[in-house]
Order: structure tokens, then sequence, then C-alpha cells
């Protein structure tokens, strides 16, 4: 047996890296995509992802996701709705919620909520935004928003799973890992897929890491989180004496029993692991230059509202940008707080006092960049909110609502200035060119130059697909 075969047989890849004092974390290493790596599957080339070439012409290479997690209302955000105005206080319309899902207002008394907040027309669109997004108003010209969209979960976290995995069932891929499947990653020092947090508002409620899991796909497509608390990724720091001379010495040296071990048995996976240690070992250079946010102009730093990467949604807008030059394929941003079931219209100040200056810089600072063109952003919650009062008194909130909501996206080939679909006059059904879930799925894949029918993984004797067997590509709104 060879010296190097001998010693693993007794001495197992753990033992080796917790005698060695290695600041790798196993998990935070399980979850890394290496550009360089080879996929677990056996199909996807040494560079990029399985579709290869692509289907159609790219439109944008990145997506940028900003989820407002809890679900916005839509209609004191960008779905004004008159008549819903005149029949505040009176009873819903029987025949709009007759036999239709309802959460926490079941068995309740209904009646209509009219709109909380003031609408204008901006930019030269005369698109109508609400008052409450006053930053966001001064970018309508950029906006397409979707006023019909729908999903099929009236709770949050099984509505996250619609909008992160395109169904229900939980275990399926997230959007993020099919991409960075299809396409690879242009990072070799980051990961293809990262996500951030924040929270402020009401009730934020808990976002699963199953969010952002890479399913039955390989695990290295998985999204990898970015904390704002100590090390943004657990373990990128190198403990106490040990140099990166010698970390790189350890890497090295298991990559090489790794590679023994691989010309054995011949397992792709072997090859991957050798990839995620590499990518590891440029993350602990490249994630704290990455969250280093002093070279930075303070022009730009005003511009986000923050004046480090201090976890606040700023700074995570902020970030996406920086992630976005460095190549990072797919960046999920989710604020918690957007759970409005009553004193509405306090909640909303607080959440878009939060958010709605950072997003408008990001889209400000891409486009200045020259980045939009290629970045697609979307904007949403999982869910919208109902046109019926919730709540109690003076401070009204809303109920979960799937029938009828609204998201904006922008940039990566979506024509700006744009209004598709629309609700009913009461904004409670989708009734104008709906947009389900699946449908937006297919539309981003298809700006990234994937078809979404064609982009698909055996897994248990079926071929799965991010629109499961749904999804059309909304081709009105393309530039």
């Amino acid at each position: 047996m060879h010296p190097l075969e001998q010693h693993m047989a007794y001495s197992s890849r753990r033992s080796f890296l917790q005698n060695s004092s290695v600041g790798l974390g196993a998990t935070a290493l399980a979850s890394l995509l290496n550009a360089d790596g080879l996929a677990a599957s056996g199909d996807a080339q040494r560079t990029g992802g399985v579709v290869q070439p692509l289907h159609f012409p790219q439109k944008a290479k990145r997506v940028i996701f900003l989820c407002m997690a809890g679900g916005p209302s839509h209609l004191e955000t960008f779905d004004y709705k008159p008549k819903l105005a005149e029949m505040d206080g009176q009873p819903m319309p029987a025949e709009f919620t007759a036999g239709q899902p309802i959460a926490q207002l079941q068995g309740q008394t209904l009646r209509c909520q009219g709109p909380l907040i003031g609408f204008n027309k901006h930019g030269e669109s005369g698109q109508e935004i609400s008052d409450f997004l006053p930053h966001t108003a001064k970018l309508a010209d950029d906006l397409c928003i979707i006023r019909s969209m729908r999903t099929d979960q009236i709770n949050h976290d099984p509505a996250h799973t619609v909008m992160n995995t395109g169904t229900s069932i939980s275990g399926r891929p997230s959007m993020g890992s099919w991409i960075n499947y299809g396409l690879g990653s242009e990072s070799a020092d980051l990961p293809g897929f990262v996500v951030l947090t924040s929270e402020g508002g009401r009730n934020p409620q808990p976002i699963s890491s199953r969010q952002w899991h890479s399913g039955f796909l390989p695990s290295r497509m998985q999204g990898v989180e970015f904390r704002s608390n100590g090390d943004p990724v657990h373990y990128v720091n190198n403990p106490a004496g040990v140099t990166d001379t010698r970390q790189r010495d350890v890497v090295e040296t298991i990559n090489a029993l790794n590679r023994v071990r691989n010309e054995t048995v011949d397992n792709p996976e072997i090859a991957t692991r050798i990839g995620q240690y590499e990518l590891a070992f440029r993350m602990q250079a490249s994630v704290p230059e990455l969250m280093d946010l002093s070279g930075e102009t303070q022009s730009t730093l005003d511009m986000y509202g923050t004046q480090g990467a201090d976890g606040s949604y700023a700074a995570n807008c902020l970030l996406a940008r920086r992630l976005a030059e460095r190549g990072v394929r797919f960046i999920h941003l989710y604020h918690r707080g957007w759970d409005h079931h009553g004193d509405l219209v306090s909640y909303m100040k607080t959440c878009c006092g939060l958010t709605d200056k950072p997003t408008a810089a990001l889209l400000t600072d891409l486009k200045q960049r020259g980045m939009l063109d290629d970045t697609l952003i979307i904007w949403g919650g999982e869910f919208g909110r109902t046109p019926m009062f919730q709540g109690k008194g003076k401070n009204p909130g809303r109920d979960h609502h799937i029938r009828g909501f609204s998201m904006w996206m922008a940039g990566g080939g979506i024509q700006g200035g744009v209004t598709h679909g629309a609700t009913d006059e009461l904004g409670y059904n989708a009734t104008d060119n709906v947009v389900h879930v699946n449908d937006l799925h297919a539309t981003m894949l298809h700006q990234l130059g994937i078809d979404h029918k064609r982009l698909t993984y055996r897994f248990q004797g079926r071929d799965f697909r991010l629109t499961d067997i749904h999804g059309q590509v909304v081709r009105e709104i393309l530039a």
C-alpha cells in the first residue's frame, strides 16, 4: 500500500483537520463551489455550468433578488385602488372571497380597508408608486412593476419555499442553486450563490437555511450565508498561531491525500472536495477584503446610508454590488419585518425607511457603473396583503394574501417604465396578464440565457426543473 493510502487508512480527514488546527469549518466547506471544480454529476465542464452553449442570447449575467420577507402590502406600495378607498369600512363583497384561502381572518367579518398612504405618478412613464417609497419612485422609469403576481401558499415558510424553489414541497433545489448548476460561477474566490439577511419592522419571521439549499443538486451549489456578526463565514479566519503558509501546506497535503484516493476510486465527489478546499483557502483572503468597505467613497456610503458592513439592509445592498462586481452569480438579500397584521402604517414607515433608500442606491450605483444592463434585480415578498381590515381600533393591518400582489424587476434586459398586469378594482384577484411564481422563474432563467424546460436534473427516476411542470416566459416585459 502507498504510504499516503496507509495514512488515510488510520487517520480520517476529520481527525487530520482537528489535529492540525486548521481554521476551515466543515459546514462552510460542504457548501462552497469552486469555479474550476468538476460537477458531482459528471456532466458539467471544468468552467461554467451544464448549459453550454447557452440556449438564448444572454441578457443578464447575474441576479440580485431583494426579498422583503413577511409580505409587503401591494396596496401601500405599487397597486393603488380608488374603489377600495371608496369602500373603506364597508363589508367585503362575498363574491371576491367565497371559497378562497384566508389566513388569520378566516371566519371573521370581512371589511374593506382602503389605502393607508397616498400614491403619485412618477417619471416619464407615470408609474403610480406610494409615498412610502420616495427613493424608489425616482427610478420609476427603470422599473417593470408586475401587479398581477400569484403564488400557491398562504403561510410564510411554505410561501418562501414556493418563491425559492418553484414548489411547496420541501427539499427541492433553490433558484440560486439551479442558476449556478446551469451557468457556473464567474468568481474564483467566492461562492457562486451568497445570502445576506437583515431585519427591522414587525415580527421578523425566521428564514430557514433550507430556503437556499441545493436539494438534490450537488451540495456545493447551495447558497452560503454571510453573517453580520463575527466572521462572515464560520472559520474564515485562521486560529491563533496558524500562518497563511502553514494553512497552505495543510490544504495541499489534504488535497494530495484526496488525489491518491481518487486514483483508486475515481469518485467525482473527491475531485469536488479538492476544489472546495482550494476555494475555502482563497476565501480566507477574499471574504475579509469583500467585507471591508473602507475603500468605498464617502459619497457612496452616504448614498446607501451605511458606514460599514454592520448587518443592515443598507450595508447588504452595498455588499451585493461588491459581490456582483466579483462575479457572484446569485445574490439573495432577505429583509425580515414585513408581516404587518396590525399597525401597518407605523411598520411600513420602519421597513421602507430601512430599505427604500438602499434599494434605490443599489440600482443607481449599478447603473452608474454600467452593470445594470447585465444584472437582473428582482424586488418583492413571498405574497401580498389582503384588501380587508385586520387589527384593532385605529391601527389597522392586513392579512396574508396570495391571489394578487406586486413585485418589480429591473435591468438584465427587462423593460423599464412599464406596468404589467392588474388586479381587480379591490386589489384581491390578479385578473390581467397573471404572472405565477413559476412564470417569474421562467423569465429570470430566460434572461440568463437558459430555457427553463431544458435545465433539468434526473433524480429518483424523474427529470426535475425549477419550474416543475409549469411556467411561461413573460415576453411582454422583455426589452
